[in-house]
């Protein structure tokens, strides 16, 4: 990877991480307009499938900074049993289906499907639960906390958008637009840091030269700040927005992102 990729990738990543566009698609756009995997060698694209997982933790670090009181507010046990009990469902069927899911990570056609289905939802899902709903932690319960975590699970389909689906879930639980991209915000700090530690575990015990290459590392340690300084933005810009407006707006986005991969599928751009 060069240094142009890394920012490139890592910017996207840091602005669509927390977003209900998926980071996913974004990255399958952005590797076709770059053309990363031409005359990649087969370690080079591995690199690259490790390093759009890792700089993840970059982002979710800006989750921990934004809303450092709560996530370092020991007293409140509840709240991190609840995003324990929200987290379980997405480690369970996140390891039992692995290899299904790192299958489905290679086909742009998936991507492009779950965005376009993705959007068609958020274009209704205001009318689908109206009302003011739960708009703070004390009204959210063990049980709505699971029913959340097994919606974050449909996000295992690439294009589908973890924030997009526990936000669907948390309003579909009664919570606000804000809350619930809060709560998702939340959800993502131990998914993702957990998805990010099994990658590199898995990275270490398959290809560890990819690990030990000191260019890879730096291109990681890059990668992440960069993430997290741009996440650090997209959230509060995302808040600010949901107290104002509807979920409508990303959902025309995913249909034109869903259409983008179908035209480069089309004209061979990228293979279906």
């Amino acid at each position: 990877m060069t240094l142009f990729d890394t920012i490139i990738l890592s910017i996207v990543e840091g602005i669509t991480e927390f977003l209900p566009i998926s980071s996913t698609g974004h990255m399958v756009i952005v590797d076709a307009i770059m053309n990363n995997n031409t005359n990649a060698t087969e370690s080079e694209i591995a690199f690259k499938k490790l390093f759009e997982v890792c700089i993840q933790l970059g982002a979710i670090l800006s989750v921990v900074v934004l809303y450092w009181r709560k996530f370092f507010d020991f007293k409140r046990l509840d709240f991190y049993l609840k995003l324990i009990v929200a987290v379980i469902p997405a480690l369970f069927f996140g390891f039992l289906f692995n290899d299904i899911i790192d299958d489905l990570l290679e086909s742009p056609l998936t991507v492009g499907i779950a965005l376009f289905l993705g959007g068609i939802v958020l274009l209704f899902i205001d009318k689908w639960f109206k009302g003011d709903g739960l708009d703070e932690e004390k009204g959210l319960n063990y049980k709505k906390s699971f029913m959340i975590g097994m919606w974050q699970v449909i996000a295992m389909i690439p294009g589908t958008s973890r924030s997009a689906a526990t936000i669907i879930g948390g309003m579909q639980q009664g919570l606000t637009r804000r809350f619930a991209a809060e709560f998702s915000f939340f959800l993502a700090v131990p998914t993702m840091m957990a998805a990010t530690g099994y990658k590199l575990l898995k990275a270490w015990q398959d290809n560890p030269e990819l690990l030990q290459d000191t260019n890879n590392l730096a291109m990681l340690g890059l990668g992440n700040v960069i993430a997290f300084i741009v996440a650090l933005f997209a959230i509060k810009t995302f808040i600010h927005f949901l107290q104002k407006n509807s979920l409508r707006a990303f959902g025309i986005y995913r249909i034109v992102a869903a259409l983008v991969i179908f035209g480069l599928m089309y004209v061979g751009k990228i293979a279906s």
